[in-house]
């Protein structure tokens, strides 16, 4: 790092020390009841986000935050650490030899957090309600899939699909949108889509205060069937400053910070360094990537898609930004993922191959400019990411500094969250950051969503020549029910995409946790978008 980084970072640290005192004087402010109500014996575990939570609807999206709606509404099957599908909500089920058919029998211990059964009525009351609002859900092809939902009795509930669609278990293990909201909490129109009347799930947390864009405060579920959370109440600070965050964990206002990106490496081998708290980190859990537009610009050609994949330096970026903690990645998703050990060749870091390109591709370099240009038009290309997540930010200035070495400009744009949705939708982009999701998602949800034009993966590809094949590529493997022909056709799109270089793959991410020594229980799930505070305990 450079004198005039750690100068920067200095700087950054002391602002925000500020920021982070402001805050607590506005946390405190409004939540007092939280300092001056909590009894001697209570045990409080205070954490922090950079987002406001949303209104906690388990059928909808962003604003919702995943880790929250986790904590409130549970799905059928779970996922496991192991890597495993397990019986949750649904103690057991049956699928028809045609594999269409999928009946469960239901846990009869299972209440709701007001009281209320959870039973077959209510579970076909939340699907119909998702199919309902189908097209928000386009993205998961799952969705499209269900013909019909059918309460057996009380406690059996039956799943009929058009399709032979293989990856029903670990579609109903997402946080969203199949997970159960109580019925006395719909709307009264029945339309989740548009609102819900208050967060009741059968979760074990509960909701007891919420002040928008401040802090969310949860209390164990008395309700709850499996074993009730260690610590009495959850405290969510809402810190949209990474650093601040820092400061507010020093000061001992934080008990724990966690999540990929929360905080920077920078700081996490900082607190690892200072010996006075435990630091973990996961195994990967999925793959940081840009996807780069094949419809926009310089990068529709690709000579200037390849020159990227040759003219980043990830070696230096996963020991110079990631502190070693992380793997470098070479093809979007990670060979120990289901069906994606494919043997692609991996991009070489090579600036000369990066040069060679771009002079085929026409962009040359004009004596006296910093970029290449042609017809008269500089090599510039916008790199959009998401301005509160520190990561992001450092892998813009990677990417910046790398391409300025092979004559291309980059723009730097970081905006709100809300902001890059919008992007990922219009195709308003050269490259855009976008982690993978991991499992259980990958890879069927990822390639089910490459045919959502909502989506970046589809915006990015929609320049190449065979982007009308890759989609029947991806409908084919999903209802396909031969294992050796679903792996030829993973292949085939696994392939063409890398060809195609519409992604450059970074690094393979982990999830980081840094908490106090009193503090136990504290581990990694299975989904990178969970947080196990079920299982924490304070001492």
């Amino acid at each position: 790092m450079s004198e005039t980084t750690k100068a920067l970072n200095k700087c950054k640290r002391v602002a925000a020390v500020l920021i982070a005192g402001m805050l607590l004087v506005s946390l405190l402010a409004g939540c007092g009841s939280q300092s001056g109500q909590t009894p001697a014996t209570e045990k409080v575990l205070n954490f922090s986000w950079a987002k406001d939570i949303g209104s906690l609807n388990p059928h909808m999206y962003n604003p919702n935050q995943m880790f929250a709606q986790a904590l409130v509404y549970e799905s059928l099957v779970q996922y496991s650490d192991a890597g495993k599908i397990v019986p949750w909500l649904a103690e057991s089920w049956t699928i028809s030899p045609d594999g269409k058919e999928y009946i469960f029998k239901l846990r009869q211990d299972v209440k709701f957090s007001d009281g209320s059964a959870f039973n077959a009525a209510a579970v076909k009351k939340n699907f119909d309600a998702v199919l309902a609002n189908g097209k928000r859900h386009d993205w998961l092809a799952f969705i499209r899939q269900i013909q019909e939902t059918q309460v057996i009795d009380d406690h059996t509930f039956k799943l009929v699909l058009k399709d032979a669609y293989y990856p029903v278990l670990q579609e109903l293990a997402l946080i969203r949108p199949l997970r159960f909201l109580a019925p006395a909490a719909f709307p009264d129109n029945g339309n989740t889509g548009k609102g819900i009347k208050q967060p009741v799930g059968t979760g074990p947390w509960v909701l007891s205060e919420y002040k928008q864009g401040e802090v969310a405060v949860f209390v164990r579920n008395e309700h709850y069937w499996g074993p009730k959370p260690k610590v009495d109440k959850l405290v969510i600070k809402i810190i949209p400053d990474s650093e601040s965050r820092v400061v507010a964990f020093e000061k001992q206002e934080l008990n724990l910070l966690y999540g990929n990106g929360s905080i920077s490496l920078d700081a996490f081998k900082q607190l690892q360094a200072a010996g006075q708290y435990e630091t973990k980190l996961s195994e990967p859990l999925a793959t940081r990537v840009l996807a780069i537009n094949s419809n926009k610009g310089a990068t529709k050609e690709l000579k200037v898609r390849q020159a990227l994949q040759h003219a980043v330096n990830k070696d230096a970026f996963v020991k110079g930004v990631l502190f070693g903690t992380e793997h470098k990645a070479d093809t979007l998703l990670a060979t120990n993922f289901p069906y994606c050990n494919l043997g692609l060749t991996p991009y070489e870091y090579s600036e000369d191959k990066a040069r060679a390109l771009l002079d085929e591709a026409g962009w040359k370099v004009v004596p006296g400019r910093d970029f290449r240009e042609k017809d008269g038009q500089t090599l510039e290309l916008e790199f959009c990411y998401e301005s509160t997540n520190a990561i992001q930010k450092s892998v813009g200035e990677v990417l910046q500094g790398d391409l300025k070495k092979v004559g291309i400009k980059v723009k730097l744009t970081g905006e709100e969250q809300g902001s890059i949705d919008q992007r990922q939708k219009d195709g308003n982009f050269n490259i855009i950051y976008g982690d993978t999701w991991g499992a259980p998602y990958d890879p069927h949800s990822l390639v089910g969503s490459m045919r959502e034009p909502a989506h970046a993966d589809y915006q990015a590809q929609l320049g190449l020549p065979m982007k009308a094949e890759l989609d029947k590529l991806a409908s084919a493997v999903l209802v396909s029910t031969d294992e050796t022909k679903r792996q030829e056709l993973y292949r085939q799109i696994f392939t063409t995409l890398h060809e195609q270089a519409v992604y450059l793959p970074l690094s393979y991410l982990a999830n980081l946790a840094v908490y106090p020594k009193n503090l136990s229980g504290v581990a990694f799930m299975g989904s990178q978008y969970e947080i196990p505070f079920g299982t924490i305990d304070i001492q």
